[in-house]
């Protein structure tokens, strides 16, 4: 994968970051360096290990899923927010 300046600015419109001239080659070279690692496991033969697995005995722990509905809590996180309209969360569109 090639790390180049458009790959730099759609990272940086996806998350919502301003990233300044000078740190720009920094990041392209930690992005290189994490991109190929991740490369390198392509490498390893897993043929014969299982999908998925867990170390806790029994699996996975569940918790009952029960609803509740705190008011308070809920008005302080939308007047946190920085956009909202009629209690519900505005994005930026991230899919062209």
């Amino acid at each position: 994968m090639i790390i180049d300046d458009k790959t730099i600015d759609k990272l940086a419109k996806l998350s919502s970051l301003e990233i300044d001239e000078g740190n720009r080659e920094h990041l392209r070279s930690d992005l290189i360096d994490i991109v190929s690692f991740v490369e390198n496991l392509n490498e390893i033969d897993v043929s014969g290990v299982d999908a998925t697995f867990t170390t806790i005995s029994g699996g996975q722990p569940m918790r009952d899923d029960v609803v509740s509905s705190d008011a308070e809590l809920t008005k302080h996180i939308i007047n946190h927010a920085p956009k909202t309209a009629d209690n519900y969360f505005i994005v930026p569109q991230i899919i062209e």
